[in-house]
């Protein structure tokens, strides 16, 4: 009995990290799914079903996910930061070296390089929140909370800067806001998708304009 009992403890250690390796492979493809879809056709054109058939998985395997609304936030953060979550930007892992570099200038052109990239991967799903926002109060809701916990990530952008020098701390609350409309999407879509600018030029805007922004970066 106890070479039985072993047996089975010893499948259950080895059978749980694969299935946990499964469900996290799942979610990312309906994600991914998520992604492609609501750029593509819209959000209310997205259906349950035909995100279980761009992904491969089962119905009820999209409907125990989340609701459409919650998986539209997840697939944005998910493009936008590499993971989903509710922690803020600086706690990922990518944001967090960032910030850690010792080089300041280099740090602001690695944040710059990574904003410009994640605003032209979720140019178009940015677009669909908006559509969802009006049209599903669950939506809605989600987008709010997002936009509030975007806001919370520009404080403590706007917090590093000061300890950095390049801000006056008095002017913290103020360069919050001043990067929220910089670098968000909504200014994004006006030079690019509006104006049509390329990439590469958007990109320079965004580094001349954050100059005037913190006047403690060299010119």
């Amino acid at each position: 009995m106890s070479a039985r009992v072993s047996a089975s403890a010893t499948s259950r250690t080895y059978s749980s990290p694969q299935r946990s390796a499964d469900a996290a492979r799942t979610r990312a493809a309906i994600l991914d799914a998520v992604a492609t879809l609501c750029s593509r056709d819209g959000y209310a054109a997205t259906t349950l079903k035909a995100i279980a058939a761009e992904a491969g998985v089962s119905l009820p395997s999209v409907t125990l996910a989340g609701s459409k609304a919650a998986l539209l936030i997840a697939a944005f953060e998910r493009r936008f930061s590499g993971d989903e979550g509710r922690q803020s930007l600086a706690e990922r892992p990518a944001m967090a070296e960032i910030m850690a570099l010792p080089d300041t200038e280099v740090a602001v052109g690695r944040w710059l390089d990574y904003v410009a990239d994640a605003n032209r991967a979720t140019a178009a799903l940015s677009r669909a929140m908006a559509t969802a926002a009006e049209v599903d109060p669950l939506a809605a809701v989600a987008v709010e909370d997002l936009a509030a916990r975007r806001a919370s990530d520009m404080r403590l952008a706007a917090g590093w800067c000061a300890h950095r020098g390049l801000i006056d701390p008095a002017d913290v609350a103020t360069t919050a806001i001043e990067l929220g409309y910089l670098i968000g999407p909504e200014t994004y879509a006006y030079f690019v998708e509006q104006s049509r600018w390329s990439g590469d030029e958007y990109r320079r805007w965004l580094e001349r304009s954050l100059r005037h922004v913190l006047p403690g970066l060299a010119h």
